[in-house]
């Protein structure tokens, strides 16, 4: 046999620019082959998403409704630590809203918002108050503005979900209802208790029991008491932050704790004052001592600023987006006569959609044997009718021949009767033919 040589492969050239052209040949040319390790990437998701939310922005509205001169204005700029809400613009307000009638105050909306900006991330804040909220002398009429206003930015938000265009959407629903109650260390007044029940599936409701510096902390733990027992009591639901069962030890008795505090007793105040120790805290001065708004010793706006921003901001927004928003859009498109129907965009199941068809086919045989039966009964009732008419003719002709009949053999009977006594008379001597020809043409 004549062995075959291999083909000789062409030499690789360098271009002529180069000063030292070098001649390769596939041989001399290595690949490198690099094994993928595990790592795929998306593990950065969560990193994704915080540069995501960092160029977006977050918003946060909150409502904080309870009578004038409880701190409402003050608590806010204490949470953000900046003055958001001015409390000439809150006066100012309630002069402008004043009514002569029946000698109260109208109670009106009044929305503030601000952008802020802590270490890149920007929030906006909008804080939406009711000036002369309980300082009329008949109140019966109190809650409406505040209901309202709350129905009215659920339908907004309903009505640009059904548009077209939903990529800009504003979310102005209510995030956290801050509800202000009066340290007067009984009971929830009959004001609180009807405002409360009003709004409680609506929004994230939180009491607070405001200016507690001025009750003692044995009044403090007796007054939530009673707070507590009068919620449960009414069924008034209050927004409670979830502990999953997978987070650290830490985080579930820090949120525990946060649940143990409600109703929170707070103080507010963005003043700095010295204490005796000399520190600069932000606090408010009194002649037997210095109330640290940041101790959580000497008050619970610690666990209050945890829930609402530090730690459970998001999920507040989602508990009024997922059960809260829902459960009233549910509620208004029931209203409106539409309702949810269960095959829509149901998953595709083969087991089910064969059993569907099965019981569609199954209906489809009774409904054509039902058919058949109700055509089947039919012409035979026909049939027994047409036969049945033909026996009353039948029945008609044999009585009306039967009838001919006993009628003829009567006739008969009555020519037989009279042929007999014909016979029976005596017969007369036979007529000669002259005689026959005289008596021609008379009758016999």
């Amino acid at each position: 046999m004549t062995s075959v040589e291999p083909e000789k492969q062409p030499a690789i050239q360098m271009p002529s620019s180069v000063k030292s052209p070098i001649t390769y040949t596939p041989q001399d040319i290595k690949i490198i082959k690099k094994v993928l390790n595990g790592y795929v990437g998306f593990a950065n998701l969560p990193k994704q998403w915080h540069r995501k939310s960092v160029r977006r922005g977050f918003t946060f509205n909150i409502m904080a409704i309870g009578e004038s001169g409880l701190g409402k204005a003050t608590l806010i700029n204490t949470l953000f630590n900046r003055e958001i809400v001015n409390h000439r613009d809150d006066e100012e307000t309630v002069e402008e809203d004043t009514e002569d009638k029946e000698g109260g105050v109208a109670v009106k909306i009044r929305s503030t918002k601000a952008e802020i900006e802590e270490d890149g991330v920007k929030l906006k804040v909008s804080v939406i108050t009711a000036p002369g909220f309980g300082e009329s002398i008949n109140n019966t009429d109190y809650w409406k503005p505040i209901v309202d206003e709350i129905n009215s930015r659920f339908d907004s938000y309903l009505e640009a979900e059904c548009k077209i265009n939903r990529s800009t959407i504003v979310d102005d629903r209510i995030h956290a209802f801050l509800y202000f109650i009066e340290p007067t260390g009984h009971s929830l007044r009959a004001l609180d208790i009807a405002m409360m029940k009003l709004v409680h599936e609506k929004v994230n409701l939180i009491p607070i029991i405001a200016k507690s510096d001025t009750l003692t902390d044995d009044e403090i733990v007796e007054f939530k008491q009673r707070i507590l027992a009068d919620i449960a009591h009414q069924g008034i639901k209050i927004f409670t932050p979830e502990a999953p069962g997978d987070d650290d030890e830490e985080t579930v008795s820090n949120t525990q704790s946060i649940i143990d505090t409600f109703p929170f007793a707070v103080v507010g105040s963005t003043k700095e004052v010295q204490t005796p120790d000399g520190r600069t805290v932000r606090g408010r001065q009194y002649p037997w001592g210095v109330i640290e708004v940041d101790n959580e010793a000497h008050n619970d706006f610690v666990k209050l600023r945890q829930l609402l921003i530090r730690n459970f901001l998001e999920e507040l927004k989602e508990h009024t987006a997922n059960v809260l928003y829902e459960n009233y859009r549910t509620e208004k498109l029931k209203k409106m006569g539409i309702e949810q129907d269960s095959t829509v965009f149901r998953e595709f199941d083969p087991l089910a959609k064969q059993q569907e068809e099965r019981a569609l086919h199954e209906a489809k045989l009774a409904k054509m044997e039902a058919e058949m039966k109700s055509v089947f009964q039919q012409k035979v009732s026909e049939k027994e009718k047409k036969l049945q008419r033909s026996e009353a003719d039948l029945f008609a002709r044999h009585k009306e021949m039967k009838d001919k009949l006993t009628k003829q053999i009567k006739i008969l009977e009555e020519k037989k009767v009279q042929l007999e006594k014909q016979r029976s008379l005596p017969q007369e001597p036979m007529v000669q033919p002259a005689q026959q020809k005289t008596r021609k043409g008379f009758l016999r």
